[in-house]
């Protein structure tokens, strides 16, 4: 794995990092902050023999001055030196408890013992390591020297430095936790995230799409509210009429990208019959139909849209348009084909054929021959959108796609995994279908596998164009524009030629 795709990882998980991390340094905090302080004192005493003029006996004198410290380390931290220290301090404390809360080192190489004791308050850690050098030295007199007669010829311990008292506690230390907690959440949270992206089967990106199967990302249609609707109201188009709004901006050129993509798909043999479906319902694949259909009757060309979803139909509904004849009434032999299809307002090369009423046999339908003549008939003439029922609940894509140029496959950004998107496909190799490539419907505007590439191209290009016309129109209602008559035409005419419903840049 590359940094950016770490990155994206986190990028896909950073909520739950960031939620670890919270909470990491905030149990911390909450263990730091309610300790009782511990603060510490050092004391110091200096292992000593009386003195000699002889060089060489003060040498040995050192020595064994040295390898006596050595052995009053264990003496330090008997008991019996405890409970000397309880008698000086007026203490009843267990012995254990007192040795517990001290250290005893020798720096290598001196005759020095430093004591460090710790205690609950700044003045009892002072007293008890003054008292602890004090303690020691009865201790060692008392076994060199029990009636103190050779003071000066035996080793002894005499205290050369008093405990300060001290500022601060050693523990807890908030600084070091904390930090110690920052790094530890993001560790945590950093695997986390990784093992998440592991378990995560959802398809976010179209690189991880094209990763894994063997279909290429022909379309990626950001999250818009100009394409949400509820049940029973009246769609809108993304290319129905372009306004300022950056949603209307973005979705349009998603779906002239998407009409671009078609067209050079194969370029000696275009589709002309074409599967729209999903893996499962709540993907948007009548939305894509409708705005694929009237992206493509933008572009100049004919273009029939058939509800093959007998089942839920919708995109009569949802475009205006009379349900109750089409393709079921069709493939009785009810109604010919042509009588059948519906003009969309304001969509002159745009037919939409309903699904008529709802059959008891939809699959038998949509097998029969009557089905596969009318696409092939209609195929010449137009080109030819079905929109058709997820693969997964039932076998009516599948059946549609065996006699149409390909499917087209829209699954959901972030919410479809890729057991459906794989058992979508085999589907239709199972009936030798053929998959023309996905559609990532809903992809975020932020986020790992954000739209921005198409929308960011898009919306500074026609937002400055446009602004800039608006700008010199109103400067025309006070006074005099100071951009030149022939520039401001040019400006103008490339606004009007972005808002009409021709090629975009996505076509270029």
């Amino acid at each position: 794995m590359e940094l950016r795709d770490y990155l994206r990882i986190l990028r896909a998980h950073w909520l739950g990092v960031l939620l670890i991390t919270i909470l990491t340094i905030g149990a911390a905090s909450a263990y730091t902050f309610t300790r009782v302080p511990v603060y510490a004192a050092d004391a110091s005493g200096f292992v000593a023999i009386g003195g000699s003029e002889n060089p060489a006996l003060g040498s040995l004198n050192d020595q064994l001055a040295k390898s006596r410290a050595t052995s009053y380390v264990d003496i330090a931290k008997s008991r019996a030196t405890a409970q000397e220290v309880n008698r000086l301090l007026n203490l009843d404390q267990d012995p254990a408890g007192l040795v517990g809360r001290i250290d005893v080192v020798q720096p290598p190489d001196t005759v020095l013992l430093k004591i460090t004791a710790r205690a609950g308050s700044p003045k009892d850690a002072q007293e008890l390591a003054n008292a602890w050098v004090a303690a020691l030295a009865e201790q060692v007199q008392s076994i060199e020297d029990p009636q103190n007669k050779n003071a000066n010829k035996v080793p002894h311990i005499v205290p050369v430095e008093s405990a300060a008292l001290p500022t601060r506690p050693v523990s807890p230390r908030p600084e070091r936790n904390l930090a110690l907690a920052l790094v530890l959440g993001l560790m945590l949270g950093f695997g986390y995230a990784m093992v998440r992206n592991v378990l995560d089967r959802r398809l976010r990106t179209a690189d991880l799409v094209e990763q894994r199967f063997p279909v290429s990302v022909v379309g990626m249609v950001p999250v818009s509210d100009l394409l949400e609707h509820k049940k029973g109201e009246r769609a809108k188009l993304a290319l129905q009429g372009r306004t300022e709004a950056s949603d209307d901006a973005a979705s349009g050129e998603a779906f002239r990208k998407l009409r671009t993509n078609l067209a050079f798909m194969d370029v000696d043999n275009p589709p002309r019959v074409i599967v729209v479906t999903s893996p499962r319902p709540g993907d948007g694949k009548s939305t894509v139909s409708a705005n694929l259909a009237a992206a493509v009757a933008a572009g100049g060309q004919s273009v029939v849209l058939i509800d093959a979803d007998l089942r839920r139909p919708s995109v009569a509904d949802s475009l205006g348009l009379v349900e109750g004849v089409g393709l079921t009434d069709v493939l009785t032999g009810r109604v010919d084909a042509i009588d059948a299809l519906q003009e969309v307002s304001g969509r002159e090369h745009m037919r939409v054929m309903a699904a008529g009423r709802i059959p008891p046999n939809p699959s038998e339908l949509l097998g029969s021959n009557a089905m596969r003549s009318l696409v092939a008939e209609l195929g010449e003439k137009y080109l030819v959108i079905l929109d058709a029922p997820p693969l997964l609940p039932v076998t009516d894509a599948a059946l549609l796609t065996a006699n149409a140029d390909g499917a087209l496959v829209v699954i959901s950004a972030g919410r479809t995994v890729d057991a459906e998107l794989n058992t979508a496909l085999n589907h239709l190799t199972a009936v030798r279908g053929r998959a023309l490539g996905v559609i990532m419907n809903k992809v975020p505007r932020r986020g790992a596998g954000a739209y921005g590439g198409y929308y960011g191209y898009y919306s500074d290009d026609y937002t400055s164009r446009r602004s800039l016309t608006q700008r010199s129109g109103w400067r025309s209602l006070f006074r005099r524009s100071s951009t030149p008559r022939a520039e401001r035409a040019k400006l103008e005419a490339l606004a009007k030629d972005r808002e009409a419903d021709g090629d975009g840049p996505g076509d270029s």
